[in-house]
């Protein structure tokens, strides 16, 4: 069984998820506007790019369905898999030559890098993963990083300072060196997902990646800068991210606003290989593929780590209007009154990116904003059951916070029945039966 993006593509189209486009398309703007009217539908393979001989997938894991298939999972048990993969990774098999060797350049307009939006201040790849080497551990580390085309040797690379690939940077430059590194594009979604797991220091991504591909991922040496990659990418490039250049840029993130300019390290391209007929994943930056890939393996950290905690707790859930990033619904069987309040502080504890956490009882579905509103409404009272917390480090996405200091105010919403009214006033009506009664019966 082959563990690369076309057997995935294989898969989503024998249940009829992948739309395919004939039609010649440009890759500015074109590709990504096509991509948004099909957010939370099908996947697109665009096959004739009018810039490039490659071709163009986009919106891969854009429903929880596909994200499930990626992982081999059911939909409601992708969590379970996921933490199942961290709990268990495993090294994959190391092959002696990578399929992407096929073809090779150094001319990076040979890509369809997509031109996202207008005020953008190029084309970027928005789903490249950059491998580099943990100098404390002497382990490997992948992680996703946007990259913005300057030239045809050159880009841009957003790092988030204090993340692995930030520290790897910093102690490279710190010792006078440029850091090696090798990006990937076109890669099994697996993969992508592993990758976008924040896993702790020292731990290599692509282990869960085999794990949550039933330990059938192969990798393959790249030979300028000795990291190990799937061996069935699409695309690689290899090069240097170097020590003493940077680029001011800005994009749009997760909440689909533009973000503020930042200075930014530089890669310079020494190598790119291809696979032959070969496939440019392309990620529509705040809309539904980007928001899960970010936000589902947050989602399963948080449903592992507050279980562990408070036992009580029986779901979290990242809601869409909070770009499954910024709100969190947590789901409990609440024992004592306190157990909501200790709920919020351990949840905003877990993800300080959080802006909102809302915790509800075990009857209200916390994937259901009607339901989540409907307790808002009936089991909420403001001068008791809200938690502010002002003047907290928070997100630096959020434009109405205070982005250069990371500092925002925080909400928790305790949405759960009080112990001190009558039970009966709170409990949801039900109709005998209704589970037996089907419409199909009485509408013809």
């Amino acid at each position: 069984m082959s563990s690369d993006l076309r057997n995935y593509l294989g898969k989503i189209t024998r249940i009829n998820e992948l739309a395919i486009v004939k039609k010649k398309v440009s890759t500015k703007y074109e590709i990504a506007a096509v991509t948004a009217k099909l957010d939370g539908s099908k996947a697109i393979l665009f096959e004739n790019i009018k810039e490039s001989k490659f071709r163009v997938v986009s919106n891969l894991v854009g429903t929880k369905k596909r994200f499930a298939l990626a992982v081999g999972s059911a939909e409601d048990k992708i969590h379970d898999k996921v933490i199942h993969a961290i709990n268990h990774a495993s090294k994959p098999k190391i092959v002696k030559k990578g399929r992407f060797m096929e073809n090779y350049s150094q001319d990076l307009h040979d890509l369809p890098i997509i031109t996202h939006f207008e005020k953008e201040p190029g084309a970027f790849i928005t789903s490249s993963i950059v491998y580099t080497q943990n100098q404390e551990t002497g382990t490997q580390n992948s992680s996703f990083h946007r990259l913005l085309r300057l030239d045809k040797r050159h880009f841009s690379v957003r790092m988030v300072e204090g993340r692995h690939l930030h520290s790897s940077y910093m102690y490279a430059k710190d010792h006078g060196e440029d850091l090696r590194v090798a990006i990937t594009v076109g890669v099994h979604p697996a993969v992508s997902i592993a990758g976008a797991y924040q896993a702790e220091w020292g731990k290599d991504e692509l282990e869960i990646a085999n794990e949550l591909l039933t330990r059938k991922l192969t990798l393959a040496a790249c030979s300028y800068s000795g990291m190990l990659v799937p061996s069935e990418s699409e695309i690689v490039l290899e090069g240097r991210i170097l020590k003493d250049k940077t680029h001011k840029e800005w994009m749009v993130e997760m909440l689909r606003t533009y973000d503020f300019k930042r200075e930014q390290p530089v890669f310079e391209l020494d190598r790119m290989y291809f696979r032959n007929n070969p496939i440019f994943h392309d990620i529509l930056s705040g809309y539904a593929e980007h928001r899960l890939l970010m936000g589902m393996p947050i989602e399963a950290k948080l449903n592992k780590n507050l279980k562990q905690i408070l036992p009580q707790i029986r779901n979290v859930v990242l809601s869409d209007g909070g770009c499954n990033w910024l709100h969190a619904i947590v789901q409990i069987s609440k024992k004592k009154e306190s157990d909501p309040k200790k709920a919020i502080s351990a949840t905003f504890g877990a993800h300080r990116s959080l802006k909102h956490v809302t915790v509800v009882d075990d009857d209200i579905d916390p994937s259901n904003p009607v339901e989540v509103e409907y307790a808002m409404a009936t089991r909420f009272q403001a001068d008791k059951n809200l938690v502010i917390m002002s003047k907290v480090r928070g997100s630096s996405l959020d434009p109405s916070s205070d982005q250069k200091n990371l500092l925002t105010t925080k909400m928790g919403i305790d949405a759960t029945k009080p112990f001190s009214k009558r039970p009966e006033g709170f409990e949801i009506a039900k109709i005998p039966n209704s589970e037996k009664v089907f419409l199909k019966n009485y509408l013809k």
